[in-house]
């Protein structure tokens, strides 16, 4: 049988809500007692019951994250980063994986507002409908949307400057002289990766010499950066620079120039975007956008803390993490 506070109170002489304030570091009890109490919850291995606790405080103590694909090693850090901002509060973290499925995604949230968890980190699988906005905002638990901005301003948001990120590769690919050049990344209107794009394209195209790149669209997955990069060189094999759309996708564009027997970066230039782990590991190493995504999960989930602290002040609140261009040896000039 688990031992309960009743049996703590029992052992010690005193009464239950005694034995609570003493736990809890609460008012007027004195030192010997709160010793007392505390000597006893310990030899008798007396874990306080987090469920009971919240049904009087509101709180679960409990967040979770909802990722699109476990599989990307971007959600690694991101979850780092969260799990140790939830930590600050003794709060748990709540992982959950839709796998790219929106309707997955919902059914994850739906449990968990049934599990009460005090605040959902979502990285959204694609733009959210207005059934499922409107229903997120009557369920009276704070949301925050990860990399992507909310068409209703009622939720809260954390994401890299997605744009800033495609001007940055779009730039360095002119500098480097690459004139056929092309974007792979995932389905249309989807939030961060549009953004990117709109950075990328844009700027190609209000070059002194405009370029208009060849974009191609498709899961934003290692077999999707494969797939795309191997149709897009086999329809325009003079493409001397890809663009792809996270660093994933670009292992993708790896795995083909490899089976085509093309050359990174002397026949083909490869830029990322993300700067996961792996991508200064393998041959050649990466040059890619580097977002903060560690920061990203610690932001998130310090507004989540701050809205579940406070219900009468739900203000929603918005962060944008800037992002730098990482050299590595992936790309080459072209004459």
């Amino acid at each position: 049988m688990a031992i309960t506070i009743k049996d703590v109170a029992r052992e010690s002489g005193v009464n239950i809500s005694t034995v609570s304030r003493a736990l809890n570091n609460g008012y007027g009890v004195n030192p010997q007692t709160r010793d007392l109490v505390v000597s006893v919850a310990s030899r008798l291995n007396y874990r306080p019951n987090r469920v009971a606790r919240g049904l009087v405080t509101g709180r679960s103590h409990s967040m979770a994250l909802v990722v699109s694909d476990i599989r990307n090693p971007f959600f690694a850090e991101v979850a780092r980063g969260a799990a140790d901002a939830a930590r600050t509060d003794n709060c748990d973290l709540i992982l959950c994986n839709s796998d790219l499925d929106p309707v997955r995604q919902m059914e994850y949230v739906k449990s968990l507002l049934e599990k009460r968890v005090d605040g959902i980190l979502m990285n959204s699988v694609s733009p959210l409908s207005a059934e499922d906005q409107a229903e997120l905002v009557e369920c009276g638990v704070p949301i925050v949307l990860l990399n992507r901005s909310a068409a209703s301003k009622a939720f809260s948001t954390v994401s890299a400057d997605n744009e800033a990120g495609g001007v940055l590769a779009a730039q360095h690919l002119l500098k480097l002289g690459h004139r056929k050049i092309a974007h792979v990344t995932g389905p249309r209107q989807h939030g961060n990766l549009s953004d990117r794009t709109r950075g990328f394209v844009q700027t190609l195209e209000d070059a002194p010499r405009p370029v208009t790149p060849i974009v191609l669209h498709g899961p934003f997955n290692f077999e999707g950066g494969r797939d795309l990069s191997a149709r897009l060189l086999a329809e325009h094999p003079e493409t001397t620079a890809i663009f792809a759309a996270n660093d994933v996708m670009a292992f993708g564009a790896v795995r083909t120039a490899l089976d085509r027997g093309l050359r990174i970066p002397e026949d083909l230039s490869l830029i990322g975007f993300d700067n996961i782990e792996f991508s200064s590991i393998i041959h050649p190493p990466l040059t890619t956008i580097h977002q903060p995504k560690y920061e990203m999960g610690q932001a998130a989930v310090e507004i989540l803390l701050r809205l579940a602290r406070d219900k009468t002040r739900r203000t929603p609140e918005s962060r944008v993490l800037g992002v730098e261009l990482i050299e590595r040896q992936s790309c080459g000039r072209r004459s």
